[in-house]
């Protein structure tokens, strides 16, 4: 089972659960636990291979990962909880996995808040993409990573995040790297899908201003899905929760507080 920390609230019956993107771990969360855990139950994990959730024996063998052998790890985690519905907050890569557990086990989701969401992969992404996957085998993953991190994150603001990153995804093995790079091919077919359907789930986009691959096609998303809404961070890119943590988390609590 993937390792997660968790928050019981001494009244509160809501849940959340936080979900980090590729290359990261729970500790990107540390700047909301302290708020969040004042008013819900929360959860955050480990995804395979980050973190303290170690590779499995089985996947020393497997050389592939898929998005739903990924979300059934987080569903096992919330089964073995016992928790019945939560909340879901992810980051990037993150926000396609809750996507994914949203299509596949919707009774466990109560809404989604999508932070530095990934809905459509622009011509720059697709190019980044695929750079990556012809020189991903000769070049040292690190440098990669940093080239991505850069890419994503390019100006001085977006340091702090970029580091952050960079520090945990140091933490990966070349091996793990790879297996996650893999999944990219899955990647069009999956947000293609979920772009023509609008699943019936109330669905909070939070998205930095300055996040330019991944923000105008989220404006696009909420013009078509009716269940979803949108706010804009200024001077802040795509790492929302740590480049503006109190932004992030004041708007996150007040949307959760406003559903029914």
């Amino acid at each position: 089972m993937l390792n997660y920390y968790s928050y019981p609230h001494t009244t509160s019956k809501e849940w959340v659960t936080f979900v980090h993107g590729a290359g990261g771990s729970s500790s990107i969360w540390y700047k909301q636990i302290r708020d969040f855990k004042k008013q819900f139950n929360v959860l955050i994990l480990d995804l395979r291979g980050h973190g303290d959730s170690k590779p499995k024996l089985k996947d020393t063998f497997n050389s592939k990962y898929t998005f739903d052998a990924i979300t059934n790890d987080i569903v096992e985690v919330i089964e073995h909880l016992k928790i019945k519905k939560s909340h879901f907050i992810g980051i990037s890569l993150g926000t396609i996995l809750i996507r994914n557990l949203a299509e596949k086990r919707p009774e466990l989701v109560k809404s989604m808040i999508m932070g530095g969401a990934i809905i459509k992969l622009n011509f720059r992404s697709q190019v980044l993409m695929k750079v990556g996957n012809i020189f991903k085998s000769v070049v040292p993953y690190m440098l990669l990573y940093k080239l991505f991190a850069f890419i994503i994150m390019p100006k001085k603001n977006h340091k702090k995040s970029r580091l952050l990153f960079v520090n945990e995804a140091k933490k990966l093995y070349q091996k793990e790297f790879l297996r996650w790079f893999k999944l990219t091919s899955e990647i069009n077919p999956l947000l293609r899908f979920f772009r023509t359907k609008d699943i019936n789930i109330p669905t909070f986009y939070i998205m930095g201003a300055e996040d330019h691959l991944f923000l105008p096609s989220i404006k696009n998303i909420v013009s078509k899905h009716l269940t979803s809404s949108l706010f804009v961070v200024e001077n802040c890119g795509h790492v929302v929760n740590v480049d503006k943590p109190e932004v992030f988390n004041n708007q996150t609590i007040q949307y959760i507080s406003s559903l029914p």
